[in-house]
């Protein structure tokens, strides 16, 4: 049985870790290079970094602090963020990054999906979507509307939809980044996340909500997620790595136990 990946999420800004809710009202939290070693160090699976004023301010992501990073940590990491061309992707990669989360450029240009899976291979390419639950079913079938840029723009496209032209283009992973959730640590959306898992091939990995344990026993047993981002669980400190994975264990969750 493949085990479950718990994942931190370090949003990035001026080089410093910062956290909102629901995209909003951030506040920095501290370096991403320290906080890396400390949740490597600590036990988790991977690491996933958002520059997440890169794209608004029309700049490429900080690939000193890519390297910096891979320097840094000896788990695989995702970078977000900034990346506008396959050639953003390569020297993201080169700079020691496992694998490139693309989002609103995605949507923009969807056969960047299928240039990175063919040049790079698909474990490379992730999918990074921020659907937020909407009235409409007529138009939205899934009840879930594709955002883009911090939720700031509609896209008029069906989250579940989207998810299956992704994998067929050749995505590897999906992240289903709940805007609805996003910094509430109310809990995991369950419902996308589960329609989506149940949909495609490759993993999908749950995003925003997560604020104990019980929510990510929830989104492995019933939403069918293959790994879970967190970050304002572990970011104030309430819980470390390996408590989270303790519980889970001992709830029967497949984790990678590494102490």
């Amino acid at each position: 049985m493949l085990t479950k990946r718990i994942i931190p999420c370090l949003d990035v800004r001026d080089r410093k870790v910062t956290k909102g809710v629901r995209f909003q009202n951030n506040i920095d939290l501290g370096d991403p290079i320290e906080m890396a070693v400390a949740y490597s160090d600590g036990g988790c699976d991977e690491l996933v970094f958002y520059d997440i004023t890169a794209s608004a301010q029309g700049r490429g992501i900080d690939i000193d602090m890519v390297r910096d990073v891979a320097k840094a940590v000896h788990i695989p990491f995702a970078v977000g963020g900034g990346i506008s061309t396959i050639e953003d992707i390569r020297q993201v990669l080169l700079a020691g990054a496992e694998k490139v989360s693309v989002n609103s450029l995605a949507v923009r240009n969807p056969d960047i999906i299928a240039q990175g899976a063919k040049l790079f291979g698909s474990q490379c390419i992730v999918l990074g979507m921020d659907p937020v639950k909407v009235e409409d079913k007529g138009k939205f079938p899934s009840g879930y509307e594709i955002t883009t840029q911090g939720f700031r723009t509609r896209t008029g496209m069906d989250a579940l939809e989207w998810a299956k032209k992704a994998e067929g283009l050749g995505a590897g992973e999906i992240v289903v980044n709940s805007v609805d959730a996003d910094g509430t640590q109310e809990g995991f959306e369950i419902t996308l996340t589960r329609m989506i898992a149940e949909s495609v091939k490759i993993p999908v990995v749950a995003s925003g909500g997560g604020g104990t344990c019980k929510h990510l026993i929830d989104v492995f047993n019933n939403a069918k997620a293959d790994a879970a981002i967190i970050a304002s669980m572990i970011h104030t400190g309430r819980f470390t790595i390996r408590q989270i994975k303790d519980e889970l264990i001992a709830a029967g969750i497949p984790i990678r136990k590494k102490w």
